[in-house]
């Protein structure tokens, strides 16, 4: 099966709007075995969505159009495929029925125009809707098929991942399985992780199944996926299990988790195991390290708190931080103290550095140092030179940081 995949919105082509729904569908696609073959921006104007279609058509077995579907006079989509198709839109009252539950059971009035959703192209079949109001489309046109989705991400994912990813395959005759796990990193770059691999990705390419694919992932980290297809998923996850252990013998301990695992989860998690408390104390970070611990649900069972001591003197008078340059070993490893001290944890962990614009204590723009106190143990401080500006330098000191207290939990 080749797939288009057409991303409509005027505020894609403005740059308002990031279109990360077709990045992700391209992901999705080549998971599946799915061909991507082009993707289209396209704004909200009828004939210009039905030439975009129209071209996506003469080369695509399928199409997949995400977004246009919504209540306002801009939304277009289904229009433009009902031309397509030469057929008229119809009112299904059953999807008008469900929109009209939907806006009750939020206690919020219905404006008339939200019944537009209920419109469908005759001879389409509607994909419920069951995070959102508006419904999708699987639109025949002679023997190929177009899909549309909302653009709400999570909406879409819903119905891609339910509806046409399967659909796609049966059409495509695909009766196996396909299995994949995502191996989490950290601390390596991707041109470093391709180095370390390029044995094993020699001995894939040569036997074809599974399939492995870096996927950067800016502060999340670098993700390494294997890919495997099979008669069944359990003969699927073995294949994978042969492979995920030959990538694992090669990047070491710069793994630090799989497929849904963040490093806030498993840092909260190796810490549980030990039933020690976590407490924090954030300069540099200003408390971005406490948002993402504190997202992860059952965080309170074991982080503490968090001092944010962005002003020096808070540094020096709550958390007993000699006086003299805050950007440094000895400030690292006394708000270290100063966090398990004050906060009555177990485990302190501290982030103190320069984002910039200017150099700070004679220390240069993406100076992180990270403090860490254990119990019977040292406390000792580790520096970091990140790159980038202030907001990425920010987001990674967060993932640094947690990643050495992992380190050190090991």
């Amino acid at each position: 099966m080749r797939c288009a995949v057409v991303a409509v919105g005027t505020e894609l082509l403005l740059g308002q709007i990031v279109d990360t729904n077709s990045s992700w569908m391209g992901e999705q696609l080549a998971a599946n075995g799915i061909d991507s073959l082009i993707q289209y921006k396209v704004g909200d104007n009828q004939k210009r969505i039905v030439d975009v279609l129209r071209a996506a058509l003469r080369d695509a077995d399928a199409v997949i159009m995400c977004g246009g579907l919504g209540p306002t006079h801009d939304d277009l989509t289904r229009e433009a495929i009902a031309e397509v198709m030469g057929v008229p839109l119809e009112m299904h009252d059953d999807l008008a029925d469900v929109i009209r539950q939907i806006f009750e059971s939020r206690g919020r009035r219905m404006p008339d125009n939200n019944l537009q959703q209920a419109m469908v192209p005759r001879g389409a079949e509607p994909i419920r809707q069951t995070r959102g109001t508006a419904p999708g489309l699987v639109c025949p046109v002679g023997d190929k098929v177009v899909y549309a989705v909302p653009g709400v991400p999570h909406e879409m994912h819903d119905m891609v991942e339910r509806v046409i990813l399967p659909d796609l395959r049966r059409r495509g005759g695909d009766t196996s399985v396909i299995v994949s796990r995502v191996i989490r990193t950290w601390g390596e770059s991707e041109s470093g992780l391709n180095e370390r691999l390029d044995g094993v990705i020699a001995e894939l390419e040569s036997a074809g199944n599974p399939t492995l694919a870096f996927l950067a992932s800016g502060w999340e980290g670098l993700k390494v996926r294997l890919t495997a297809k099979g008669p069944t998923a359990d003969a699927a996850r073995t294949l994978i299990a042969t492979w995920q252990a030959k990538v694992e013998e090669h990047v070491g301990d710069f793994v630090f988790g799989y497929d849904t695992d963040t490093m806030e989860s498993v840092v909260l998690d190796r810490l549980r195991h030990r039933g020690w408390s976590l407490g924090l104390a954030e300069s540099v970070t200003g408390g971005l390290v406490s948002g993402r611990l504190t997202a992860i649900p059952g965080a309170s069972e074991t982080l503490r708190g968090s001092i944010v001591s962005y002003a020096s003197d808070v540094k020096f008078e709550v958390l007993g931080v000699p006086e003299g340059p805050v950007v440094s070993e000895r400030a690292a490893i006394a708000m270290a103290d100063g966090a398990r001290r004050v906060l009555g944890a177990d485990v302190g962990l501290s982030l103190t550095g320069v984002a910039g614009p200017a150099e700070q204590d004679g220390q240069p723009v993406g100076t992180l140092w990270v403090g860490i106190a254990l119990p019977g143990a040292t406390t000792t401080a580790t520096v970091f030179r990140m790159p980038g500006q202030r907001d990425q330098m920010r987001q990674m000191s967060v993932i640094s940081a947690l990643d050495l207290l992992r380190r050190r939990l090991s």
